[in-house]
């Protein structure tokens, strides 16, 4: 089973469901056999019953919420930093800064005005 019984507050649940069952009783007196209405004032009044009991301090030894019964674990101590490890080369295989390289100027020659002579256009 998947829920671990042994773990319920059986007390709240108890308490809640008489809460439930309060508010269902006063709900359904006041709804006049209307049961939309009944189980709008059943809502309203279970509102109104578990948030007095759970938020005001009425000061009794009862439990209020349902993380109560957990067991607080002590703090643990925060991890020593680890010594710092040598730095990595990145992955990049480019080692020089070099200006990118015009294809078109690589590939041809740039023109020597005084070899290449144009013929005159007519």
């Amino acid at each position: 089973m998947p829920i671990d019984l042994a773990q319920v507050n059986w007390f709240y649940v108890i308490i809640l469901a008489f809460f439930v069952f309060i508010a269902s009783l006063i709900g359904n007196v006041l709804s006049w056999q209307s049961r939309s209405t009944a189980a709008g004032l059943t809502a309203i009044l279970f509102t109104v019953f578990f948030v007095a009991w759970s938020y005001y301090p009425h000061g009794l030894p009862l439990p209020t919420r349902l993380g109560a019964t957990v067991p607080v674990a002590a703090p643990v101590a925060p991890p020593k930093p680890a010594a710092p490890a040598a730095p990595t080369r990145p992955a990049n295989p480019v080692t020089d800064i070099t200006p990118p390289r015009n294809p078109v100027t690589d590939v041809t020659p740039p023109r020597n005005p005084v070899t290449d002579v144009t013929p005159p256009q007519r």
